[in-house]
Formats: structure tokens, sequence, C-alpha cells
């Protein structure tokens, strides 16, 4: 008998040890799809961010098999509705519960329209090589077959693998595990709308654990330069999209508001209508920067090609497309304003 209720006291300490040595997640909910309500589980008419955070925990409970899970709510907004403001208090909260709270990890729900910019932003500003992992849904919570549910548990498996450990910011999707950098929303409507552009997938998620396929070439989180600790406000830098025979209004709309630089969506390789160029090239001169994107969903946007970006002082956005070329820049900004540096804060993020 006191061999019995020993070996039960064993069990019962290796339990608790079990219980204690789970990592700790924390959840920060931003509102999004994945916390919307439809009129009825067949509509595709919905409200976004109408869920908390407790009810999408209670909603998946095999979570608390992969970890000690809490959350906080941040916002409850739809992603189009996410501004900078929400990006500083969301960097912030992060880099707070990484290096000071003791988490191992950080999951953000969040709508999936600007979930590719968050999570560059992201990418760029907390500083810790612990898992953060952004994960969202294209059905509502009450839809038949809602992915939400999969794509939060399997973010959660995400940010428990020491596989994903500096690997920078990270959107969970699909089974999909998509970097920062070069994630790219694609369809309006499917639940496969996110894919990693030219260099594909960085992982995956398969029975609850993380498979890593590549590691991000860029720098980011701990090698990244920007810091949002003590900064109140970006910079305002507005996207102007090119097309054919374009109204030069946009750009020069942005040039009387002042902005501090503007992006432009440019057609190709990010060339200009010429009446756009000529506002453009005012601009730059005038102290407004300049970046060069292109339209294109895929491929660079590149330096000294179609346009003479030395001559004008304009930047190239490389790699990055038009809104994520629009995160970079408003970080550049807090950082210098000589284009030849900002060119090289493009080509090394």
């Amino acid at each position: 008998m006191k061999q019995l209720r020993g070996i039960f006291v064993l069990l019962a300490l290796l339990v608790s040890v079990n219980i204690v040595a789970k990592p700790k997640i924390r959840i920060i909910a931003t509102g999004g799809t994945i916390a919307g309500v439809s009129q009825s589980s067949t509509s595709s008419s919905y409200s976004a961010g109408q869920v908390g955070i407790q009810t999408l925990i209670d909603a998946v409970p095999q979570m608390l098999y992969l970890a000690d899970v809490s959350g906080e709510q941040l916002v409850n907004i739809g992603s189009q509705d996410m501004n900078n403001e929400v990006w500083l208090k969301l960097a912030k909260r992060i880099n707070q519960l990484l290096n000071e709270e003791g988490f191992d990890g950080v999951v953000v729900t969040h709508g999936t329209d600007t979930m590719e910019e968050t999570a560059y932003f992201l990418n760029l500003t907390v500083k810790s090589d612990k898992p953060v992992v952004l994960a969202g849904s294209m059905r509502p919570s009450t839809a038949i077959s809602a992915d939400g549910p999969a794509n939060l548990y399997n973010a959660v498996a995400a940010a428990v693998s020491p596989a994903v450990k500096g690997m920078g910011v990270l959107c969970c999707m699909n089974n999909q595990l998509l970097d920062a950098k070069t994630v790219i929303k694609t369809h309006t409507i499917d639940c496969d709308t996110f894919e990693g552009g030219p260099s594909g997938i960085i992982g995956y998620i398969y029975n609850g654990e993380a498979h890593m396929l590549q590691t991000p070439n860029n720098a980011h989180t701990t090698k990244s330069e920007f810091d949002v600790t003590n900064l109140e406000r970006l910079p305002n830098v507005g996207i102007v999209y090119g097309y054919a025979n374009a109204s030069p209004l946009p750009m020069q709309a942005f040039v009387d508001a002042k902005f501090d630089g503007i992006v432009l969506a440019g057609v190709g390789d990010g060339n200009f209508y010429k009446d756009v160029f000529d506002v453009a090239v005012k601009a730059q001169q005038s102290g407004i920067q300049i970046v060069r994107s292109s339209r294109c969903p895929t491929g660079p946007t590149c330096l000294n090609s179609e346009v003479d970006d030395a001559k004008y002082h304009f930047v190239a956005s490389l790699d990055l497309n038009p809104q994520k070329a629009r995160v970079l820049l408003m970080l550049a900004l807090t950082k210098t304003h000589d284009w030849t540096q900002i060119q090289e804060l493009f080509k090394k993020y």
C-alpha cells in the first residue's frame, strides 16, 4: 500500500511539473473576421470584431494541452480600421510581454485585410527572438466550417515550437506559416488566400507541430534597428496608385497636406504617368521622400532601372509591395531623411 501511495505521489508530482513547464503564451486579440458574427451560419454577411478573446480561447480548449494560454483584448476592430496608433500600442505591448513579463510567445488574432502590414511592422519593431504569430480567418466564428479555431490552434502550436524561435514574426493561416516580409493576401474570399510570394511558405503545421522549410534572409526583430519604445506617432506616408492616364491630383493632395513620404504603386517596374512624375519630382525636391513600388503582385521594383533614382533621389522599394514599402518608409523616416540611407534600409529589411 505504501508503495502504491508513493507511485501516486510521484505521478502527481510529474503531472504538476508538466503543467508548470508548459510554455506561457499570451493571445492578444485585435478583432477581425476570426471574432466576427454572421447573420446565419451560411451567410457571407457578417460584422467583424464582435467576439471577445475569452470566447475565442474557450472555443479551442485543445490549445490548453500545448501551453498555458491567456488572453487580452487590445482592440476589437475590423482590420480595415487598423491604424498607426494600434500598431505602436501592439508592438510596445508585445515587447513588454516577451521581455518583462516572462511570456514564451505571443499570438495576435487579426483581420486578414491588413494582416500582412501589421506582421511586417511587428517584424521590424519586436525586440525578441521568441515566437510572434498572427492568426485570423476568412470565415466568421459563426459560419459552417469556420477556419478561425484551427488557425488559432495552429498559431499556438507554432508559438510553443523551438523551431519557430528566431524566425521573426509569422502569419499562420490554412495550416501554413508565412514570413512577415513576403506574405501577401491574394484572394478576396478564399480560405487559401495567403501566399509567400516567390519564396513560398516558410513552414507548416501538422498534427500540432511546426515544420520549418526555410529561414528568412532579411533582418528582423532583434536584428532590426527600429525602436518604437518612445515613439508616440509615426510619420505620415501615403500611397498613390498608378494607372493609364493617371491624375496627378492624389499625389498633389499628399504634397499639399505636407505628408512626410509618398509611395507610388506604379505600373510595371514602378513607373509613373508623366503628369504624376512631374509632381513627384517637385515633392522630392521639397523634402517629401518618394518611394517607387509596383502594383504588380510579384517581382521587384529595381533601383535605377527604368527610372533614374540617383538623379531624382527616389527610393526603389525592391522586394516590398506598396503597403509594406509604406510601413518601412514610416519607420525609416524616424531615423533619417537622407534618401541614400533610406535606400540602404530597403536593401536590408
